[in-house]
């Protein structure tokens, strides 16, 4: 305890002294015009930040500067009241005793709400976040107000004698609530720090994606079960004991959790041998499935995201054992075929430069490799052609391309007179004798 707090602590009974002294009422005056001042003006400057921020990036220094003087503006500018306040009645020789203890606790909330909020910056920004961001900032500071004025080791006392027995072990409130505090706060700091180093990796432009990713679960996978151990190493449990739940967790995983089991370890798998990695095209599930291209690779789950907007949550597992066409695994280059029939009365050589033609209608249709046309078979209603067209960028859709070249096409062939023959069928009616077809209707069924 540093002397100034101890100081303050001394002068304990002073200040009860002066509750039956009229120059206390110059304290409370002091505290409640300094309230007052720190209120209104952080209503005058909440509009302010608030469209500061709104015109500030988002990621800039300047959007954190006004998020953290948004946080400890009222606290801030009530202790610097709280501090003129006390000089003043100094000067004037009045008692301050009450105002030697505002000051710490007033300044002890503004570096709680600047510390919990740099810690916060380690997360995505959720309203439960937010919740959660007042409670944790309530709950040091009261800790931190009992130890100011002294009354921190009475509660302890007191939370200590609310205990019972099992067997040789004797578990109080005061320990339950150490227990508690103490994971929350190192699981906190095990995401804050993964997270951290996560972002790190994303902003790397020497790392692969895979890279990045497996970094990232590594990291959080390992901080996670580290905190978890020094949790219990802190409180006294042994950590012996957790042969018994290392058993009962392998029970567990045979029973009823070898999905979510498989799933993470498939996650790993995915990352490590980057077969999988954002931003590549892929479908699931055969040719006939729709493409989109991966968005996030999760501890359990891939997202990926379709040309419908639509963000599908596939299992790491079923791109272990399923088939997946993953369009830009190696080269990003893609072939588009399109298929078109003539009647046999059209000359196909003619149709075939058409075709060539025809692949010039669309912008994403890469020269190199060259467009191709392909006469492939001799159908039952007409030539079977297709056209065969190569682009870069299949995260785009390959639905454009061949709507703009059948249009091409479809132009072409109508202003040359080729037409696109439907499908035909010659039927051949049989007579049946009359015989015959008494014959037939006498027969049973």
């Amino acid at each position: 305890m540093s002397p100034d707090i101890q100081s303050y602590l001394q002068r304990l009974p002073d200040l009860l002294t002066e509750l039956a002294t009229v120059e206390l009422f110059y304290e409370l005056g002091v505290l409640a015009l300094a309230g007052l001042i720190a209120w209104v003006i952080h209503r005058t400057m909440r509009e302010s930040l608030r469209a500061g921020l709104e015109a500030a990036s988002s990621k800039g220094l300047r959007h954190l500067t006004l998020r953290t003087a948004q946080r400890i503006l009222l606290p801030a500018t009530m202790l610097l009241g709280v501090l003129l306040g006390r000089g003043a009645l100094r000067s004037a020789q009045l008692p301050v005793g009450l105002l030697d203890v505002a000051v710490p606790l007033l300044l002890s909330l503004v570096a709680i709400r600047l510390l919990v909020y740099v810690l916060r910056k380690g997360f995505p920004v959720t309203p439960a976040l937010k919740t959660w961001e007042n409670l944790i900032s309530g709950s040091i500071w009261a800790m931190v107000a009992l130890h100011l004025v002294g009354w921190l080791p009475a509660v302890e006392a007191t939370m200590d004698e609310l205990a019972f027995n099992i067997g040789a072990s004797r578990i109080s409130l005061l320990a339950t609530v150490k227990l508690v505090a103490l994971v929350a706060l190192l699981l906190t700091l095990a995401f804050w720090v993964s997270g951290v180093i996560e972002r790190r990796m994303r902003a790397s432009t020497h790392m692969t994606p895979s890279l990045q990713v497996a970094f990232g679960k590594f990291s959080k996978v390992f901080l996670i079960a580290l905190a978890f151990l020094l949790a219990i190493d802190a409180v006294g449990i042994d950590l012996t004991t957790l042969t018994v739940f290392g058993g009962a967790l392998g029970v567990g995983i045979g029973f009823g959790l070898q999905r979510i089991t498989s799933n993470f370890i498939s996650g790993f798998i995915l990352v490590l041998d980057r077969s999988i990695k954002p931003g590549d095209v892929i479908s699931v599930g055969g040719n006939d499935a729709k493409f989109g291209w991966v968005q996030e690779l999760r501890a359990r789950y891939v997202v990926v995201r379709d040309r419908d907007g639509v963000e599908r949550l596939i299992p790491n597992e079923n791109l272990i054992t399923s088939e997946v066409v993953n369009w830009s695994y190696s080269d990003t280059n893609t072939r588009v075929r399109l298929p078109v029939q003539i009647s046999y009365s059209d000359d196909p050589e003619q149709a075939m430069a058409l075709l060539l033609e025809a692949a010039k209608a669309s912008p994403r249709v890469l020269p190199l490799p060259e467009p191709a046309a392909r006469m492939l078979d001799f159908a039952d209603s007409g030539i079977q052609l297709e056209l065969r067209v190569w682009i870069s960028d299949p995260e785009n859709g390959i639905g454009n391309v061949r709507t703009d070249i059948n249009l091409a096409i479809w132009k072409l062939f109508k202003a040359a007179g080729i037409s696109i023959p439907f499908p035909q069928r010659d039927v051949h009616l049989h007579t049946v004798a009359a015989p015959e077809l008494a014959a037939a209707q006498e027969r049973p069924a």
